[in-house]
């Protein structure tokens, strides 16, 4: 069993508030991630739940034992960090079972346990090697079995890929994938990059100052973001966002809001994700004006500003043969079925 609750969590220092209570259940066998920027307390929070940071106030329950002050070693969870922190005097296999060896586990039991992890992990021919004989991505596994060799009822995870390249980082999110489905164990994944949180959570949690600003599956998510805040944190290129115009605004403005349908005297703002507009002739759309198109082979982004205002738009094609520069004027047409509409306080509203 690995099931991790987070009632009413809060962690201070001095009189700076963290963690201002947060409440998370994590499913046995679950991979959650908690997603958010630089500084908003997603890995102060995963290093509560291993014991590495105390607990200012709230339960910490794991499969239904208080575990707020239970030792680190006792809490059944072992952690993989974003440094690799390997031995660089001992082999693989020596790294890989040091933990089973200051726990006191004999030899042979040891050394089939790391074979066991070895053999998942798909290392077994790097066992006698040292580290400074590995690429990162090899190291990344032996740091990896290390924690697998323990046999936790919780993997915790504090950004372990962002040494790698970007070619290796995609596959190890594949091969962390598959290590969730082969072991089935619970495994709690910190990460800022949202393409991680969307390809390999079941759940995310995003944070934001302390607090989470939502919780579910990922796609749930990005359709249905609770705020401005999370629904322009996920996906790449960036949402974009259009305020409801007041009598300041130009014609073109005006015309715009029109175009995109909402008729909530509620909402104050608007967003439309990039993919979710179409271009066309200038006569068909909203008029805009290119300033930028950015080629990616199997899409492109093109950027562009709104005639007769100053709104910017970023839009994703899928069709990269249409050739465009910067000066040309393009109608913009809008997929009326993903607007979404955002109060004054930015919060979600359901009805366009």
């Amino acid at each position: 069993m690995g099931q991790v609750q987070l009632t009413a969590i809060r962690k201070s220092y001095a009189n700076n508030d963290v963690i201002k209570g947060i409440d998370i259940a994590v499913e046995d066998g679950e991979f959650m991630v908690f997603v958010g920027p630089s500084g908003c307390g997603k890995s102060t929070t995963l290093r509560m739940i291993a014991g590495l940071e105390s607990i200012s106030g709230g339960d910490l329950l794991i499969d239904g034992l208080r575990a707020n002050d239970t030792n680190p070693a006792d809490r059944g969870a072992a952690m993989v960090f974003q440094s690799y922190a390997l031995y660089p005097h001992m082999t693989v296999r020596e790294n890989m079972g040091f933990s089973l060896k200051m726990a006191g586990v004999k030899r042979t039991q040891r050394d089939e346990q790391v074979n066991h992890a070895a053999s998942i992990l798909k290392i077994t021919e790097l066992l006698d090697r040292y580290p400074k004989e590995l690429s990162g991505g090899q190291r990344q596994r032996v740091a990896i079995g290390r924690a697998i060799v323990r046999k936790p009822k919780v993997f915790l995870f504090d950004e372990p890929l962002s040494n790698l390249d970007a070619a290796l980082r995609v596959d190890m999110r594949i091969e962390l994938s598959r290590l969730h489905k082969e072991l089935g164990t619970t495994m709690i994944y910190v990460t800022h990059d949202q393409v991680e949180a969307m390809t390999m959570g079941d759940r995310i949690a995003i944070f934001n100052g302390g607090l989470i600003e939502q919780i579910g599956r990922p796609m749930d998510i990005y359709r249905r973001p609770a705020n401005k805040f999370v629904a322009h944190f996920l996906g790449s290129p960036t949402i974009n966002f259009v305020n409801r115009p007041d009598q300041s605004k130009t014609q073109q403005v005006h015309f715009l809001w029109q175009q995109l349908n909402c008729t909530n005297p509620a909402a104050a703002s608007v967003g439309v994700r990039p993919e979710h507009i179409r271009l066309a002739s200038a006569q068909e759309g909203v008029p805009a004006e290119v300033l930028l198109v950015e080629y990616l082979g199997d899409a492109m982004i093109v950027h562009v500003k709104l005639q007769g205002g100053e709104e910017l738009f970023k839009i994703k094609q899928s069709d990269s043969q249409v050739q465009l520069a910067a000066g040309d004027v393009v109608g913009l047409q809008f997929n009326h079925d993903y607007v979404l509409a955002f109060d004054a306080k930015g919060t979600l509203i359901s009805r366009l």
